[in-house]
């Protein structure tokens, strides 16, 4: 087995069963440094048993090394494989089984924990035809938001993997915060080049129920609005948050009259929106977006939760954004 493989298989299923951001990380700073060695070297480190002393390989990861490179399947490896062997949710099997893609996530340009490639590799290792690249916009300095100049590096950045990629296509886009008044947090010339925005609230969440929904009104008949993000904000983990409020029938009627996508965030801590409320959007006549929100690669797997929600609720499968193939998406998107 490939050393670097092992390493990363391991990385993903930490994410995927929510480990701590510590251990995951260790596996793949090992990874990058066995990548960055020659074979030749690796047997000769392997041999003097001094694999430890290169920076970023301690004692558990160099035993992965060691044993792929024996011919076998890591004992770390094998237990993890059998410790996360269930699926991850009940339902949801047939749903995730159309999807073609993902709408929503993020790289370590802002606030996720690996790079671009990384995240778009993973993507199309799990079947996926397509992903949308969406980093924060410049208001979240908290998540390290792309500011404009920033965002056009990006965009080049993106050019040249899709080039090394085809026929997998990892859309351009951002996660742009909605500001108070329901305006976008990005140059208007920007969102016009991306393939697909995401238009979430991250400030203001407790701000009284009618100027929310002018608010998300408003973000949602923006001509450049895509998907409608976590829409209620709430998280349902830790010490939580609570639901913003909002008339969701007129949020829901304005995606329905605009186009925009209403976002099934798959985050174990958000489950956005509530099931009353996807029955709601489900009445309503909207187009729906499974997604992901994932800040690693093991996340991009999360799909599954969102699509059990969505088939609890009666979501119909050609409602859902994510399912489509990537010029449809991109003509829908009038990109």
């Amino acid at each position: 087995m490939d050393p670097v493989d092992a390493l990363r298989r391991i990385a993903f299923l930490l994410e995927r069963d929510r480990a701590a951001t510590y251990c995951v990380q260790a596996f793949r700073t090992a990874a990058g440094a066995i990548e960055a060695m020659t074979g030749h070297e690796i047997a000769e480190r392997v041999t003097a048993g001094t694999l430890e002393s290169v920076r970023g390989i301690g004692p558990k990861t160099a035993q992965v090394v060691r044993e792929a490179l024996a011919g076998e399947v890591p004992g770390y490896l094998r237990r993890l494989e059998e410790d996360t062997a269930g699926p991850l949710a009940e339902g949801g099997s047939t749903l995730r089984a159309v999807q073609r893609g993902d709408c929503h996530l993020h790289s370590d340009w802002s606030d996720g924990g690996s790079p671009i490639e990384e995240m778009g590799r993973t993507a199309l290792e799990l079947g996926h035809e397509w992903a949308a690249l969406t980093d924060h916009s410049p208001r979240l300095t908290v998540a390290h938001g792309l500011s404009p100049e920033r965002l056009r590096r990006q965009l080049a950045a993106v050019a040249e993997l899709n080039e090394r990629w085809a026929p997998f296509r990892l859309h351009t886009g951002i996660e742009c915060d909605v500001l108070p008044d329901g305006s976008l947090d990005q140059e208007e010339q920007l969102l016009e080049q991306l393939d697909v925005v995401v238009v979430s609230v991250h400030s203001e969440l407790r701000m009284d129920a009618r100027t929310m929904t002018r608010r998300l009104v408003a973000a949602v008949r923006h001509p450049q609005a895509n998907v409608l993000g976590h829409c209620t904000g709430r998280l349902i983990a830790g010490r939580g948050r609570a639901e913003s409020q909002f008339d969701a029938d007129e949020v829901f009627a304005a995606c329905a009259e605009s186009g925009t996508a209403l976002e099934i965030n798959s985050r174990p801590e958000r489950l956005d929106p509530p099931r009353r409320l996807l029955r709601r959007a489900v009445d309503a006549g909207v187009l729906f977006a499974i997604d992901t929100d994932a800040h690693a690669p093991g996340q991009l797997d999360w799909q599954i939760f969102g699509c059990a929600r969505a088939e609890e609720c009666g979501v119909p499968a050609e409602r859902v954004i994510t399912s489509w193939p990537a010029d449809k998406l991109l003509a829908w998107s009038g990109r």
